[in-house]
């Protein structure tokens, strides 16, 4: 009987996982025009992009659906590790398009949301961000700080998570904290992917890019 139970969990954890792909919508252009993620002189058209709603399991272990904007070319394997996410588990707090928040960075990341696609320049650059092109995705960004060369944390609630380590496992919030030998690690750099916590110069704890 427990044998059983074990071999029931993973299906019962990856049963509520529901997802969708599709184009960019006039409501979804609409949405991203007037909250200024996209606009004529992006790098790439709105019809190299998708939109995509995704099951994920709130701070609270709550099921909710997620939003989120990629390029097309990644979009079936961001559905794919976000599944597998969700099946372990893995806690997210928010995940709206970043256009909720007018294409601010720092107001996405001050509300904790995990989001893709914006068309903005890199942190501190002129080049264009790789979440300009769809092919970027910060997770839970206040848990998983980015750190400059100079080891400032813009964001007050980070400064905690400053110090790479789970305090209380029972905690969502710590159970966030994404660690070098993480799952979740291991999902995006199985498809190619880069983390932002293997850089050097700087640490970018929330990043993953392809």
């Amino acid at each position: 009987m427990k044998k059983m139970i074990l071999l029931l969990l993973p299906l019962l954890l990856s049963a509520g996982y529901k997802s969708h792909i599709s184009t960019i919508t006039p409501n979804i252009k609409q949405r991203m025009v007037k909250g200024n993620s996209w606009r004529k002189g992006c790098p790439v058209p709105l019809s190299n992009l998708s939109y995509l709603t995704m099951s994920y399991r709130d701070f609270n272990g709550k099921t909710k659906t997620g939003e989120m904007v990629v390029h097309k070319s990644v979009a079936r394997e961001v559905v794919d590790i976000f599944a597998k996410l969700y099946k372990s588990g893995y806690p997210i707090h928010k995940m709206r398009l970043v256009s909720s928040y007018h294409a601010s960075d720092f107001q996405s990341i001050e509300a904790d949301n995990t989001s893709a696609f914006n068309c903005r320049p890199v942190t501190g650059g002129k080049k264009w961000s790789k979440h300009s092109y769809g092919k970027a995705i910060d997770i839970n960004p206040i848990e998983n700080p980015y750190i400059s060369r100079s080891g400032k944390i813009s964001h007050r609630a980070s400064q905690k998570y400053r110090k790479r380590i789970r305090k209380n496992p029972y905690k969502a919030s710590n159970n966030a904290v994404i660690l070098k030998n993480d799952q979740i690690v291991k999902l995006f750099k199985a498809k190619g992917w880069r983390w932002g916590g293997d850089w050097n110069s700087i640490k970018d704890y929330q990043h993953f890019d392809k």
